[in-house]
């Protein structure tokens, strides 16, 4: 009986340790998406274990799944940190974003099943759900899903591999898009992904093409436009 007893308090002890590191590691996810924990903010494994009430072993592991997502970095001298948005890097990751939802939109038109058209309007209308609520998280994730599974569609695991990344790679600078919008989507750019949609079911390349470049365009102008508000500073000038 007593054998039992140690397996049983051995079993929840795994237990509660698992459900400590997904809600850490949702939490601060969370937090560096929304940019609540800005670029560059120290990750203190001490605070976030007071933080959490959990051991450091739990706060760890989560941390270190953060850190394969590239949410935080491990610097030179062991400290930890929010991961910095690469600004200057920019132009390239928007290149290589344009390009992806050129080709898989354009992919996902040729060479889509009656499967994966089902899979597309789901994630389109978790999507619509989510800009309705002003829910932003679920607009970043929906939204991801939604072209994810566009690529899936044109059947080019390369190209879904790193368009996947890409998305995943630019949650934060999406949740700025998001902010210049004051989190409430515009309708027409909802009906956008209607009409890629369209176009992939009418199979007609050219135009799912030209859909998923504007579509790039607007959002990258947006970010751009955005980035550029926010950092000018006014300078009162006293003559």
């Amino acid at each position: 009986m007593a054998v039992n007893d140690k397996s049983d308090d051995k079993e929840k002890q795994t237990h509660r340790r698992g459900f400590g590191v997904s809600t850490v590691y949702e939490t601060l996810r969370n937090e560096i998406i929304e940019l609540k924990l800005a670029p560059g903010s120290p990750i203190d494994e001490v605070q976030l274990s007071e933080r959490f009430e959990l051991s450091r072993t739990p706060i760890r592991e989560a941390l270190v799944k953060l850190s394969a997502e590239g949410l935080i970095t491990t610097l030179t001298n062991r400290a930890t940190i929010v991961s910095q948005i690469d600004f200057l890097g920019l132009p390239e990751f928007f290149d290589a974003l344009t390009l992806m939802y050129r080709v898989t939109t354009r992919l996902a038109a040729a060479r889509h099943q009656p499967d994966d058209v089902t899979r597309i309007l789901a994630m389109q209308k978790s999507f619509e759900t989510a800009v309705r609520e002003r829910d932003v998280l679920a607009m970043i994730a929906t939204n991801r899903d939604f072209h994810a599974a566009i690529a899936v569609a044109g059947r080019n695991r390369h190209y879904t591999e790193l368009f996947t990344r890409l998305l995943d790679e630019g949650r934060r600078i999406l949740r700025l898009y998001y902010s210049s919008f004051n989190d409430v989507l515009p309708r027409q750019y909802v009906t956008e992904h209607e009409d890629m949609i369209q176009a992939i079911i009418e199979r007609d390349t050219d135009k799912a093409d030209r859909i998923a470049l504007e579509h790039a365009d607007q959002i990258v102008q947006q970010i751009r436009s955005y980035i550029a508000a926010d950092t000018r500073q006014s300078v009162s000038l006293t003559l």
